[in-house]
């Protein structure tokens, strides 16, 4: 009959219909759906469609003992008190062996956990370098169908590799601390580029202010770093929280990019790492003689790798 829905795709729109009215247990099937890209996935992608581009999504990264965790359990705190409904996907690093992640970001967040406006969940980076894995943005489409107003998205970044998140979140913050030695010199080249806002965490420590004054610099040197501002906080406390949650209001508001502009961000997000993993499949695991003349030209200096690559994709 024409226009009859099937069955499958009845109980996926009433998961979708259960979710945005609020229903914590539907918000997590669906997640787990989405995350392993189950039969349900496509179905639970186009029932969402109509709703989704409305949240902000913040991205925080920095070095290990930045106090990443502890600062968005201190903003996630300052949200609910403006009565902001939010999300949270917390980025750990995987078991080598399982592939699970430690869970430690969610155990530092747990007095959030009775709070219906709040909605936590972990994943496992899943060995993408760049600290997110590609279910992290279906994630984030779940959180914001669900009507969440500010998703959060916490990721390892455990170096200037770790910039995946310059694509997928609106507002990108990134913490350091005072004594983190030379991480600092090492951000300039990569992650400090990505920041909307730059934070200097643990602002009660010695060496604070030299930290903040070395952010500073490392702005001045940046073309378009004048745009961003330094804010000190102590996350333990709550100490410079109010001032960057204003921050963060501000730059949300200044960049007023529309809906479908985040989300197309997110897309071409999702295409780079699909190519990259088919290029990665055929030249690691399927390889064939092109490939190997490929190589022996590369180690014989007659082509570079990057002249290499082009040949290969023919460009």
């Amino acid at each position: 009959m024409t226009g009859s829905i099937s069955g499958p795709a009845v109980q996926e729109q009433s998961l979708v219909k259960r979710m945005r009215a609020g229903e914590l247990g539907a918000l997590a099937r669906v997640i787990t759906e989405l995350e392993r890209l189950s039969k349900s996935a496509p179905q639970l992608l186009e029932d969402m469609a109509p709703f989704l581009g409305q949240a902000i999504v913040v991205g925080f990264t920095g070095p290990p003992g930045a106090g990443k965790s502890t600062l968005v359990n201190a903003y996630i705190g300052r949200l609910r008190a403006e009565n902001k409904t939010v999300g949270v996907i917390a980025v750990d690093p995987s078991s080598p062996i399982s592939g699970g992640a430690i869970l430690g970001d969610r155990i530092r967040m747990s007095e959030h956990t009775g709070d219906d406006g709040v909605f936590i969940r972990s994943l496992a980076s899943r060995g993408h370098v760049g600290g997110l894995s590609p279910a992290a943005v279906r994630i984030i489409d779940a959180m914001d169908a669900s009507g969440r107003d500010v998703i959060i998205v916490e990721t390892v970044g455990a170096g200037q590799s770790n910039i995946d998140v310059a694509e997928i979140a609106d507002i990108r913050v990134v913490l350091s601390a005072p004594g983190l030695g030379d991480d600092i010199q090492a951000m300039k080249a990569g992650i400090l580029e990505i920041a909307d806002l730059l934070v200097v965490n643990k602002a009660d420590l010695p060496d604070a202010e030299r930290t903040y004054r070395q952010l500073q610099f490392a702005l001045s040197l940046r073309r378009g770093g004048g745009d961003t501002s330094v804010v000190k906080t102590v996350a333990t406390t709550g100490g410079g929280v109010d001032e960057l949650a204003a921050k963060i209001a501000e730059i949300a508001t200044a960049a007023s990019r529309s809906p479908a502009e985040r989300r197309r961000r997110r897309a071409r997000q999702l295409l780079a790492w699909a190519v990259t993993d088919l290029i990665d499949q055929r030249i690691r695991k399927e390889g064939g003689p092109e490939v190997d003349r490929l190589c022996d030209e590369i180690l014989t200096a007659e082509l570079s790798p990057i002249d290499a690559a082009r040949r290969l994709l023919g460009t």
